[in-house]
């Protein structure tokens, strides 16, 4: 192809093996990267089929979903039939060669989290999971989408995928942000300004000045709730925060194959003059701290805002929506977010539970306590950020302030799918996960999503709290 291309253009072009008609074309994938859950359906049905791993040495695996995050876990978890998956799963693995990073691996955790905190998410490459928020590791510049069981079965009998090309988008993220305000919030700010259907069909791509400030961690938060746009990925092209990230990473290239690898990374941004399907301007001077009051990641307001009023919804359609979720959430028009009291706080999952993300709720945190009657949980992303953060004494902090601290994994993310666990029957919860759809965490409870800083507040709290008026 000739002519300016965007950065997903250079990535498409590169992975393309052939044209299969009607929209559909063969790509290949460069990293295949499952966990329990799917890993074990994908696995059996290729041993029943009586096919093997194409390239196990481009397949891994890591136990996130059903296991618990109590200390002293071994195989044990809540979820029926969850034991019996995660022996299915090591038994795969074993036979088919593929490394796993089991319950006790020094570098278990969600898969998310790890693929680019191990290297195995790298620029330009491509990337698949049988999880929605596989995007996630389009932080680190990887075409990363989530796909089915049959789909990932696909992957490891063939190493290619049958794939619809994506449009492509180009958010532009320029101005300052200040004080108070997280990637989380500037994510659930777009969402809330272009609706949860905004990037249907469309590779999103993040840039700008203010993209060109935030740490890997942070871009990882962003491209992690594209999905929450509907969007097919969410991607930031690579640039010297990226290679500083990747540098010396088990996985990553080393010695001469990194400068070979850097070399071809450093070409693939966008040509000057390069064109893409949409065009998103946000100005980040006019964010504020976020905190969503529904049963949608479009459901957002500034947590010193009211719940809106479905009256002046934009359609017939979106009214009806925001009444249903005024129903379940037992709110209405006009009430303050700050004068929501909360039963629970929770900081994890794989949009917020990285070591800076930690650190941030530490800061908020250190030497005060959660609010009483407030059940609040922190459970680390892998097993590499928890002993970071016991190393940096933020276990000490989270503990001492009446946090419960877990072991690493997907834990109360979603109910009852991971670890087994939910809260209590209605309750009201701040959390920094990524959906706060209906019985999300449990059956009846309300989500509401927010920044780590704002969780760890807000449990101080005991109600929704506007991090901002946190003094030190």
């Amino acid at each position: 192809m000739t002519g300016a291309r965007t950065f997903f253009d250079k990535v498409w072009d590169e992975h393309v093996v052939a044209d299969l008609g009607d929209g559909a074309w063969l790509v290949y994938i460069d990293r295949n990267f499952q966990h329990e859950l799917t890993g074990a359906i994908s696995l059996r049905g290729l041993t029943d089929a009586g096919r093997t791993v194409r390239r196990p040495d481009l397949s891994f695996g890591t136990m996130d979903h059903v296991l618990d995050t109590f200390a002293g876990r071994g195989d044990r978890t809540l979820v029926p039939r969850g034991t019996e998956f995660i022996r299915a799963f090591r038994a795969a693995c074993d036979r088919h060669g593929i490394e796993l990073f089991d319950i006790a691996s020094a570098e278990q955790g969600i898969v998310h989290v790890i693929a680019p905190e191990l290297g195995i998410a790298l620029p330009g490459c491509t990337f698949v999971c049988g999880d929605s928020h596989t995007c996630t590791v389009g932080g680190v510049g990887a075409f990363a989408f989530g796909i089915g069981s049959t789909d990932v079965e696909h992957v490891f009998a063939t190493q290619t995928l049958a794939v619809t090309r994506p449009r492509t988008m180009r958010v532009e993220l320029t101005g300052r942000l200040a004080a108070g305000v997280y990637p989380k919030d500037l994510i659930l700010h777009l969402i809330g300004r272009i609706g949860a259907d905004g990037g249907n069909g469309y590779a999103m791509e993040f840039a700008g000045p203010v993209l060109h400030t935030l740490p890997m961690e942070g871009r990882l938060t962003l491209c992690n709730m594209a999905v929450e746009l509907s969007a097919r990925t969410g991607l930031v092209a690579p640039d010297q925060i990226t290679y500083e990230y990747l540098h010396g990473r088990p996985f990553a290239p080393a010695g001469r194959a990194w400068d070979e690898a850097l070399a071809y990374w450093r070409g693939l941004p966008s040509d000057p003059g390069a064109r893409y399907d949409h065009d998103v301007q946000m100005n980040c001077d006019a964010v504020t701290p976020q905190v969503t009051w529904g049963t949608s990641p479009e459901h957002v307001v500034s947590v010193d805002g009211v719940v809106p009023d479905p009256a002046a919804a934009g359609s017939a359609k979106m009214r009806t929506g925001m009444e249903k979720a005024l129903a379940y959430t037992g709110l209405a028009p006009g009430m303050r977010i700050t004068d929501l009291a909360i039963d629970a706080a929770f900081i994890g999952s794989c949009t917020n539970s990285r070591l800076s993300d930690l650190r941030a709720a530490a800061r908020t945190l250190r030497g005060r306590k959660v609010a009483p009657g407030v059940q609040a949980i922190c459970s680390p992303g892998s097993t590499r950020v928890k002993r970071e953060a016991e190393a940096e004494g933020i276990d000490r902090i989270f503990v001492e302030a009446g946090f419960q601290w877990r072991e690493a994994g997907c834990s109360l993310c979603c109910a009852p799918g991971c670890g087994g666990e939910s809260f209590r029957e209605r309750a009201r919860l701040i959390t920094s996960t990524n959906r706060n759809f209906e019985n999300r965490q449990g059956r009846g409870v309300v989500s509401h999503l927010a920044s780590p800083a704002t969780v760890a507040w807000s449990a101080v709290q005991g109600r929704i709290a506007d991090i901002r008026t946190a003094e030190r």
